[in-house]
């Protein structure tokens, strides 16, 4: 990589990295029902993963992770359990991220428009994966007795509100955004 694609890849990272940041932290104030909140964060995540890399993908990750620790949100969480939330948060942002890289890399050879779709699906489907296994390993006191309260099965409880339509949102909106964006982008950077 030439001088010029590697300052390129930079400013591209630290636009992207100023765009996580402020999508994260305005993305909780999209509410579904009372603790689902809607995030576009996963759009730059999966276009900075596709055009810089995968570590660019788990470093996108890691910001929007990090700045939910600023948000309203944060504090219901953090106040069952501080390790259960920083492991949750930090690894889902971080593998999310890194994963869409991985599957961008190993298609693009391949078809670029099918890597890009592929990478936006695994992005929310392992973000929000990991977000379930930290709610059973660090949260399920709470998702249980929520759940009773509904008359629900906790495992019905957690696809309701905490997948059902914040999951299906992101993932329609990566697989929208995420291949229009990138080809926007890759235009411009052949000009």
């Amino acid at each position: 990589m030439n001088t010029k694609n590697k300052t390129q890849t930079m400013v591209l990272l630290a636009l992207l990295t100023a765009i996580v940041a402020v999508l994260s932290y305005l993305g909780g104030f999209i509410k579904i029902g009372g603790f689902a909140s809607i995030s576009l964060t996963l759009v730059p995540v999966v276009i900075g993963s596709a055009i810089c890399g995968p570590l660019a993908g788990a470093w996108l990750g890691g910001v929007a992770g990090a700045i939910f620790f600023t948000t309203a949100d944060a504090a219901f969480w953090v106040g069952m359990s501080i390790p259960g939330t920083v492991i949750t948060v930090m690894i889902k942002g971080i593998l999310s991220g890194y994963l869409a890289g991985v599957v961008y890399k190993l298609l693009e050879k391949k078809n670029r428009y099918l890597a890009v779709i592929s990478g936006a699906i695994v992005c929310p489907v392992v973000n929000t994966g990991i977000f379930l296994l930290g709610c059973r390993i660090f949260f399920f006191d709470f998702v249980k007795g929520s759940a009773v309260a509904e008359g629900m099965s906790s495992f019905a409880w957690m696809l309701v509100f905490f997948v059902g339509l914040n999951f299906v949102f992101e993932l329609l909106v990566n697989i929208i955004l995420s291949p229009g964006i990138l080809r926007i982008i890759n235009i411009r950077k052949k000009n």
